[in-house]
């Protein structure tokens, strides 16, 4: 008997996760199962019934582990947690990296604010969201500034100031930071703005209409005529909405669509019966059935730091429908249903998502394809022996020598690697000189001791002598040659050139593109994109360098002393004014450290 089928036999019918190796013993895939034996030798015995890729993995298994648990419960927890550690090739793995953002006011406080957030917390304040883009986030704030005058100072409670700031003059606060504002009036109107984040303006129009006309009696023409304005604002902001469903129920709606080049899944946004977005997610390679798919989806979407609604609405039936139901109300710590819409409107939803990971999944293969065509030709002009898959590109950025950094930014399959991005601190120069940090980053990006993968085309921004300088450091290392090494240079309008030129080494012409010309604008964009990001993080170093204090050189003040001092004079010029005495009523500060402070500021 091979080793597969001792260990077939050996196995329990309890419940438990199961671990697919192939012959190097990387884990390609990790599944849960009610009866651990049945679900395993499933994949070995049922061979009429295999789809495409649960052929291909089988045939890649060269092994497997199975470990026995109590419950389908701790089966289900322990299975996303596996994945999440061995991020195994044919498992769905979600790669969310930068979260849509949410609004949050924390009615608890004094006077409420509006905030935009990343992560949902059970901090006892309401969140509202996501939405889909921060575009329509600001879209949402730009009509709530417009409509109530919620302060915007980013402080827990108001400041306190001797006068207002311009939200004030400009009509968009109360300014409850220097003036009397009833703090009664204030909540009213914050409920009127949850009311309108809830998706309840049928409910908000009936109240401003019940104000306004009391108003009017009262004979208080302005209020009344600011209420009508408001009313407005409303009324023309739920005319662009989109009304999906006939009650208000926060929902989320999730879609799939399976084709043999990968998956998509699709999550519509419903916040209190109007669609506020959808967001698509791309999975290569994914093994298992719809069913699957959508319980791995969801056991990685869910986490405790995302927002999780009343209702999620799924496109088929899931294996473990009442146990995934339990864990979605545990984890949000409250009642959450889990349903499979078959008949009604709500099926249009189900429908509506579908098409939204249809669309995403026939964009993604389209993309795709355009991608390896033309890396495909740009293997051509390189002269390569296989497509470029890993394009890394570096630039330098610097002010007059200072702070200079280099950026390495990695595209993979035509697209960015973000993840991938490098930067290098180039301290060892005072002064300009691109081609010194050039080979400082070259001796360090390919440092033996650096075990990171190795690029198909290394593109350096600069003409020949970048290019020069490039070769020999890479020549000195003994890796010139493992991997094909140009030069992007731009084109010399004095001479009437009208494009940038790519230069190789040992070569004195530029390649020639022809009819290849996007080949060059993607090689320009992947050129672009190096330079942003090295500015933008040379930017950040150099303010990190201006935004230091004279404060820091001052023994026994730390940052929290430091921000109450800045608090309190608002500069650095008004605290070197001040007396010791005056110094001395910021809480922590002694009359003798203030005189320490004073001192060491006019030294």
């Amino acid at each position: 008997m091979s080793e597969i089928e001792k260990k077939l036999a050996t196995l329990s019918n309890g419940p438990g996760v199961y671990l697919m190796k192939d012959e190097s013993g990387e884990i390609i895939y990790v599944g849960k199962a009610r009866s651990l034996k049945k679900r395993v030798s499933s994949y070995f015995l049922e061979k009429a019934n295999r789809d495409l890729k649960t052929g291909i993995l089988v045939k890649k298994i060269a092994s497997f582990d199975a470990i026995l648990v109590t419950t389908e419960k701790e089966a289900l927890i322990l299975e996303a947690n596996l994945i999440r550690k061995h991020k195994p090739r044919y498992n769905i793995l979600l790669k969310d990296g930068k979260r849509f953002p949410s609004l949050r006011i924390d009615v608890r406080t004094s006077y409420p604010r509006l905030e935009v957030v990343r992560k949902v917390k059970k901090d006892g304040a309401i969140y509202f969201g996501p939405f889909s883009s921060a575009g329509k986030l600001r879209s949402t704030l730009k009509i709530i500034n417009k409509t109530f005058q919620l302060r915007k100072c980013k402080q827990k409670e108001p400041p306190k100031r001797n006068r207002p700031c311009l939200n004030y003059q400009m009509g968009q606060c109360l300014g409850p930071c220097c003036l009397p504002v009833d703090r009664d009036e204030y909540l009213d109107m914050v409920n009127e703005v949850i009311l309108f984040l809830k998706g309840r303006t049928n409910d908000l129009l009936q109240k401003i209409k019940e104000q306004m006309a009391a108003a009017s009696e009262r004979q208080e023409y302005e209020l009344a005529a600011r209420l009508r304005d408001r009313m407005f604002a409303i009324q023309a902001t739920v005319e662009k909405q989109a009304a999906v469903t006939t009650d208000f129920v926060d929902r989320d709606v999730i879609g799939i669509d399976r084709e043999p080049e990968g998956s998509a899944i699709s999550v519509l946004y419903v916040r209190g019966g109007f669609l506020l977005g959808s967001r698509n997610y791309n999975f290569d390679e994914v093994l298992g059935t719809d069913s699957e798919s959508i319980q791995a989806f969801l056991r990685q979407y869910y986490d405790k730091d995302r927002f999780i609604p009343d209702e999620v609405f799924v496109p088929c039936q899931l294996e473990n429908m009442e146990l995934m139901e339990q864990w979605l109300t545990e984890t949000a710590e409250k009642r959450v249903v889990l349903h499979w819409p078959q008949r009604g409107e709500k099926t249009r939803l189900i429908e509506m998502a579908n098409e939204n990971a249809h669309e995403a999944l026939k964009d993604r293969i389209s993309s795709e394809n355009v991608f390896k065509s033309l890396l495909e030709r740009l293997q051509k002009r390189l002269r390569m022996d296989r497509p470029p898959r890993r394009i890394e590109c570096f630039d330098i950025s610097h002010t007059g020598g200072n702070q200079t950094v280099a950026s390495m930014i990695v595209f993979e399959d035509g697209k960015e690697a973000k993840s991938e991005y490098r930067t290098f601190n180039i301290d060892s120069l005072d002064h300009p000189d691109d081609y010194a940090a050039m080979h400082e980053v070259m001796a360090r990006r390919f440092s033996p001791d650096k075990d990171w993968p190795t690029p198909d085309v290394l593109l350096i921004d600069g003409g020949k002598g970048q290019l020069s300088i490039t070769a020999s450091v890479l020549d000195g290392l003994g890796v010139m040659g493992a991997f094909e090494v140009i030069s992007i240079a731009k084109k010399d309008e004095a001479k009437k050139e009208t494009m940038d030129k790519i230069y190789r080494p040992g070569q004195a012409n530029p390649v020639v593109f022809g009819r290849d010309g996007d080949v060059l604008l993607f090689l320009q964009r992947v050129r672009d994109e190096a330079h942003r990001f090295a500015i933008t993080t040379h930017r950040k170093k150099r303010a990190k360098t201006i935004r230091k204090s004279a404060l820091d050189s001052v023994p026994g003040i730390g940052e929290k002393r430091k921000k109450a001092l800045l608090r309190h004079f608002g500069s650095i010029k008004r605290l070197k004014e001040a007396s010791p005495e005056d110094i001395a009523q910021v809480p922590g500060i002694s009359v003798k450290r203030a005189q320490e402070i004073l001192e060491a500021l006019d030294a």
